[in-house]
């Protein structure tokens, strides 16, 4: 007799055959009914909608939002296949959103197609599909990212509303600042007498600096007899003026952001202690506070660790072939890692008090941090020896949050801009906030981003003479919705004020955090 066990393997199988063939949508046909029914009630498939399906993991807590947003344009791209074929694209103002680097799954996808029905489809987490009946752009303006059918960037600059610029300017001036040259864009606008838009375009790449592309847009509409009038779409001049011509969105993004949000950081945090005196004494409260480091680190990423565990790691009374559970024994070895990766990181804060550039000691350093923190994975043989090679090298997900982080290839140009950045930037605060955010934001590695962004944050704290600053695990809710909000709305406040609000606690010398069991 066949075991439940094995049925489910049996089932199991047939749903990694079809992920091999890299399907994300599960169509009612692509599974027997004993197979689909089998996956559902197990966990391992999730209903979209009546007839759709995608995988999920059985671990996930009921309403969690992972499993969807991990697969929401995979899903799209083949929903959307299969409703209109090749007759549709995207609305010309999420063309550009994705132009521009920027994947966060939207509230409301905007589809055309001169098929569609103007219906709304519902999705999971309040998220929904509009499909309008429209008439496409010609097939020369419209292009395919990653299965998404999306207005070219010139056409979308033309055909967007002029809500966008206000709306979305991050996005907006990231996709302007990859045009090259006015060519790019005024074929469309003499071929469609578009005076009005020209002006606003025009305007918009005055906004940016790129005052040479503008003027060749107003005097070539007006030497074909346009009458065209410069307007700023923008409701405030660009915050950074690129000499450059960078043509990836994702750095333009990202130094765009960084200008934007380095204001409310200065405002919002406290003021910079005096002068550290005493290098020896700092640094023996960075040994001192390992402990609760660690405890509330690794709890905040889900593990499960204790003082015991801790201390037992740290004094090497610990050997994963003792453990067998597999839990514990990933915890253990995270807490090993934690604990390696700390001593460099102890390294590079002596250096930075020494009077290092804290942005430079970060960008020769945290590959280090991030050899240590996983080679016990390595050595236990849990990770491949190649894990710890670099940068992640495929797409990765954040656990219930809608900001999808740039694609493995964008990773390396992002992450060195984000250095430059960092080591360029003057003032603490800045270094301390968006040092941790635009890491995370970035997701560079496929595991450990949130414990590197900790000790980028923690190194900065010491370039300022600040405490180091541990973000306990009670306040991990808090602390995520910040991250996201920052992410998904670009609005730093909240994030700034969290971090600056454990910082001011830390100068005003409150009761150190505890850990469970700790006497």
């Amino acid at each position: 007799m066949v075991s439940p066990s094995e049925k489910l393997a049996s089932s199991l199988d047939v749903l990694r055959k079809l992920q091999d063939l890299d399907v994300v949508a599960i169509r009612t046909g692509d599974l027997t009914r004993t197979h689909r029914e089998r996956l559902l009630a197990n966990g391992f498939l999730l209903e979209v909608m009546k007839g759709w399906y995608i995988p999920s993991r059985p671990d996930e807590a009921t309403g969690d939002s992972t499993a969807w947003y991990a697969s929401f344009w995979d899903f799209c791209v083949a929903y959307l296949r299969e409703r209109f074929g090749e007759d549709w694209c995207l609305s010309p103002e999420q063309s550009l959103s994705l132009h521009a680097g920027n994947r966060t799954v939207p509230r409301q996808l905007l589809v055309r197609s001169p098929k569609a029905h103007n219906n709304i489809t519902a999705l999971p987490h309040d998220t929904s599909l509009l499909d309008a009946r429209a008439s496409l752009p010609a097939t020369g303006e419209i292009e395919e990212k990653e299965g998404m059918r999306l207005f070219s960037k010139a056409s979308a600059l033309i055909t967007c509303s002029a809500q966008f610029f206000t709306k979305n300017p991050t996005d907006a001036r990231a996709v302007l600042l990859t045009v090259r040259d006015a060519s790019e864009v005024l074929d469309r606008l003499l071929e469609g007498g578009h005076s009005k838009i020209a002006g606003r375009i025009a305007g918009a790449f005055r906004n940016i600096g790129r005052h040479r592309i503008a003027d060749d847009i107003v005097k070539t509409m007006r030497a074909a007899g346009y009458d065209v009038r410069e307007n700023d779409p923008f409701e405030a001049k660009s915050p950074l003026i690129f000499p450059g011509r960078e043509i990836s969105p994702y750095v333009n993004r990202i130094r765009l952001m960084w200008q934007e949000m380095c204001g409310l950081v200065i405002e919002r945090f406290p003021k910079e202690p005096e002068r550290l005196k005493d290098i020896d004494a700092y640094m023996e409260r960075v040994e001192e506070i390992y402990v609760k480091d660690a405890y509330h680190s690794l709890s905040i990423e889900g593990y499960r660790v204790s003082t015991e565990l801790i201390e037992r790691v740290r004094n090497g009374a610990w050997n994963p072939d003792d453990n067998e559970d597999n839990r514990e024994q990933r915890s253990a070895l995270a807490a090993r890692g934690y604990w390696q990766a700390y001593q460099s990181v102890r390294e590079s804060v002596l250096r930075v008090l020494q009077g290092a550039n804290s942005g430079t000691v970060a960008e020769e350093d945290h590959s280090t941090w991030y050899r240590e923190m996983f080679a016990p994975g390595v050595i236990a043989g849990l990770l491949k020896p190649a894990d710890l090679a670099g940068y992640r090298n495929g797409p990765v997900c954040i656990r219930s949050s809608m900001h999808v982080p740039p694609s493995r290839e964008a990773v390396p140009d992002a992450i060195l801009a984000f250095f430059d950045l960092l080591s360029e930037e003057t003032e603490v605060s800045v270094r301390i906030v968006l040092g941790h955010f635009i890491f995370v934001f970035i997701h560079p590695y496929i595991d450990g981003n949130g414990r590197m962004g900790r000790f980028l944050m923690n190194l900065m704290l010491a370039a300022g003479g600040y405490p180091w600053t541990v973000i306990p695990v009670e306040e991990r809710n808090a602390y995520m919705a910040a991250l996201e909000e920052a992410s998904v709305q670009q609005n730093i406040g909240p994030f700034a004020e969290f971090i600056a609000d454990l910082v001011e606690k830390g100068l005003q010398g409150e009761p150190p955090l505890k850990v469970p069991g700790e006497a």
